[in-house]
């Protein structure tokens, strides 16, 4: 296809470096690699990825769906950050042994402790499949008629493409449906838990820390892949033996000094580099100052009951981390925005754009895409906000709405698929339950209820409230619905499925806290989504041909990357430090200094271990200090977002020298708007990382299965 083609001239040679994008790593040469090179990468493209041979692509896996990991060693040793694993360690911990507390290190391969739908998946081959999945497309006239054939064609071409029998063909779309990718994947399911430092390393500084710089956070964990005789992905068996990789990493303790190059791979989540000017705004003024607000009460009130209770600590911490993350996340972002001036920037881009339409004729294709939007943006904000205060406090914040929701899912399934259908679910709800109950405090859920349901009630848009929430005193029905509803626990929620779907639907909906989420959805389902879905398929369609339009439109010099989308990708830049206001400037690299200097003992987010004391005092940093400093972290302009936590952070030469676990608080608008003013990632150092290994855990069966660079001898 034409814009095809053209997407392909992108990758161009170009003589001056630059920094920012997320780029596919099959497709690097040209352009990108002549970039790397200038910005001082010594290796090549082929050594990045390839099909025919090892490549360092085959040794970064996606670590559990989410996160991103880096083989290590030859005997399947992985490492991933220790947020990445945080629910493993979790999992694995009790009171009586606190591996949150106290960390966890196995030093011999026996005491690897296994984990039940723990899994990674390598990447092992991408193919451009654009031209299948697009035929037939273009004739059809409705966006719902042409998102069907997409989906037919995918399926069929997902199970025609070639593949080994272990292996997984995944089809995904690049440049909002204008290319698509067919990924041949291995899944390894048998990933032990090796090791971790205690939190107070792993998570030093916790949640004030959390999105800033300057950083001192240890966040690292590590795990061990193991496969079947024939190094195939198998299920966990006594009988498995450690993963022979195609590639590992080195680990290089060689020294970094600012302006060295950098280069992180990986999964990174979601990113919207394109949409047009009116929908950042909207995500600036409206959506995210409102799920800002919601979890920002709902932290506070977890918050409070954790600091009381060393148990309710352990229930919550997982929980907590993750509401924490995204709320502390939508502050930096809208700071970064505003300060970066992002709606005006893609103004101006905007501007450029219409006058590149009118000067190649093109009115008729694109002259009215940015009215469109701006007529569509302005239709949806109600009904996306809606969706968010539903999202935000139904399906994520307050646990008693979640699970009732649970419930309401489950009468649905009666409705829609009948009997049989229900009572399978039904069992397999009740005996699936107990997990999330195991976390559950009612006590605490009570209180953050009693909060968001208030902020519900008063901040829901009027048109789309349901009865049940008008005109409410929110202490009354949180009184009300904590005292009656048995939605509480374990037992009582139990009893509710006991019987036959005529029972069991009677007991639900006489129960008052499943009549409250019943309502709730209800008039969502009614009132909101049925329109929301309409407006944003509009959305999708105006934001495809856009890109498109970009793409057609643009220069062969200009750095059009796709979005993130949870596909392999690499991102490269240099070591830098960033001045985020006037008069503050940031230097790249931390130190253990820095994490004496935040000691606080006793507390939850800074105090420090003893033995970690006694080496920084006594300076015993082994081969991994440098000039009588350890040091802990450090950035760059590498342009990262959700789901490269974990990546491994590479020097020139492909060498491991850290591992990405963050970025800094002002530059999180990256998903939205990278500026290589602000926009910094943040790595542990590698030296770190072997450190805490090496002197403080004395696990030298790890350090003595890496491979290490060691700095360069002095003449």
């Amino acid at each position: 296809m034409r814009f095809i083609k053209l997407l392909l001239l992108l990758f161009v040679i170009q003589t001056q470096a630059q920094q920012g994008g997320i780029w596919i790593p099959s497709l690097l040469k040209g352009m990108n690699e002549t970039e790397m090179k200038n910005l001082g990468m010594k290796i090549s493209a082929e050594e990045i990825y390839s099909v025919n041979n090892s490549s360092m692509k085959d040794a970064v896996p996606q670590f559990n769906g989410g996160c991103t990991a880096e083989v290590i060693s030859d005997k399947g040793l992985i490492l991933t950050n220790h947020h990445c694993g945080f629910d493993v360690i979790q999992n694995h911990s009790t009171v009586e042994h606190d591996y949150l507390q106290d960390g966890f290190w196995a030093y011999k391969m026996e005491e690897e402790l296994p984990n039940k739908d723990l899994v990674v998946m390598f990447v092992v081959r991408i193919d451009d499949v654009t031209t299948k999945i697009l035929e037939g497309v273009a004739a059809l006239s409705s966006e719902a008629e042409k998102q069907k054939k997409i989906q037919e064609n995918i399926a069929s071409v997902t199970n025609s493409s070639a593949k080994e029998s272990w292996q997984e063909n995944k089809i995904r779309t690049f440049y909002d449906g204008n290319q698509y990718l067919l990924f041949v994947t291995e899944t390894y399911k048998d990933v032990r838990f090796v090791g971790a430092p205690p939190s107070s390393i792993g998570k030093f500084g916790s949640d004030t820390d959390n999105w800033v710089w300057p950083r001192h956070t240890g966040d690292f964990s590590l795990f061990r892949i193991y496969a079947d005789k024939n190094n195939r992905p198998a299920a966990y068996s006594a009988d498995n033996v450690p993963f022979k990789p195609k590639h590992f990493f080195p680990i290089s303790i060689a020294g970094l000094k600012e302006n060295d190059f950098t280069m992180v791979m990986g999964y990174p989540g979601r990113t919207t580099e394109y949409l047009p000017s009116v929908a950042v705004n909207q995500i600036i003024e409206t959506l995210n100052p409102a799920k800002i607000e919601i979890r920002d009460a709902a932290l506070k009130v977890q918050d409070r009951f954790m600091r009381k209770s060393q148990a309710i600590k352990i229930q919550y911490a997982s929980k907590y981390a993750s509401v924490a993350n995204y709320w502390k996340k939508w502050i930096g972002e809208t700071k970064g925005l505003r300060k970066s001036n992002a709606v005006a920037a893609k103004q101006k881009f905007e501007k450029e754009f219409q006058q590149k339409v009118i000067k190649a004729g093109k009115q008729a294709e694109y002259g009215n895409l940015l009215t469109d939007f701006e007529k569509n943006y302005t239709e949806i904000k109600d009904y996306a906000l809606a969706r968010d205060y539903f999202t935000e406090v139904a399906l994520r914040n307050s646990e008693i709405l979640t699970v009732g929701y649970k419930l309401y899912q489950l009468e649905q399934i009666l409705n829609s698929k009948g009997e049989q259908s229900f009572t399978d679910r039904k069992n397999n709800l009740s005996t699936g339950i107990d997990e999330f109950y195991k976390d559950y405090n009612a006590d605490v859920d009570r209180n953050v209820f009693e909060q968001l349901i208030g902020l519900y009630a008063a901040n829901y848009p009027k048109q789309f409230l349901p009865e049940s929430l008008k005109n409410i005193d929110a202490s009354k029905l949180t009184t009300d619905i904590f005292t009656n509803s048995k939605l509480t626990s374990l037992e009582k929620f139990r009893s509710l499925l006991e019987g036959d779907s005529k029972t069991v639907l009677e007991k639900l909906n006489n129960d008052k806290g499943y009549q409250l989420i019943k309502s709730m959805t209800e008039a969502f389902s009614k009132n909101v989504a049925p329109k929301y879905d309409e407006l944003n398929l509009k959305n999708i369609a105006l934001q495809r041909t856009y890109m498109k339009a970009i793409l057609e439109l643009s220069q062969k010099s200009d750095r059009i990357f796709p979005d993130a989308n949870s596909t392999l990708r690499v991102t490269y830049g240099k070591v830098k430090g960033y001045k985020p206001n006037d008069g503050v400037v940031y230097e790249p690299f931390t130190y253990l200094d820095g994490i004496m200097e935040k000691y606080i003992p006793g507390d939850y987010e800074f105090d420090v271990p003893k033995k970690l004391i006694d080496l920084y005092n006594t300076k015993d940093y082994g081969n991994y200090g440098v000039n009588g400093k350890m040091p802990v972290c450090f950035i760059a302009t590498n342009h990262t977002t959700g789901g490269n936590s974990g990546s491994p952070a590479l020097d020139a030469k492909g060498n491991l020298i850290g591992l990405n676990f963050d970025r800094v608080w002002e530059g999180t608008m990256s998903d939205i708007y990278y500026s290589p003013e602000i926009c910094r990632n943040i790595m542990v150092d590698a030296r770190y990382v072997l450190f805490i290994i090496d002197k403080f855990a004395g696990a030298k069966n790890i350090i003595n299965e890496l491979k290490i660079i060691q700095p360069a001898k002095k003449k």
